[in-house]
């Protein structure tokens, strides 16, 4: 369980960390994190992390494609979740 948390919690961090990154190369007119890799870190679990550097960095806001697979992605990770905590949660007390 702990090395659950641990886990959300770094990548969650590598994926704001990596937008934050995204921006400043971005404002540096310097070579930039590629979307693909930015989709794929909120897939292993950083869309949080995502959603908050987007917020915070005004960061790929205009890209609605882009949008549109972040909140995707957000989704379907919270829906598994609460199915993980309603199925699992239950079983350990």
């Amino acid at each position: 369980m702990w090395i659950m948390v641990i886990y959300l919690w770094t990548i969650n961090a590598l994926t704001l960390l990596a937008f934050g990154w995204d921006k400043l190369q971005a404002r540096r007119r310097k070579k930039r994190t590629p979307e693909r890799n930015l989709l794929w870190l909120a897939a292993l679990g950083g869309s949080p992390g995502a959603l908050l550097g987007r917020w915070i960095f005004r960061h790929k806001t205009r890209k609605r494609l882009f949008s549109y697979y972040i909140f995707g992605i957000f989704g379907i990770q919270a829906v598994l979740a609460y199915l993980l905590t309603v199925i699992e949660l239950p079983s350990l007390a």
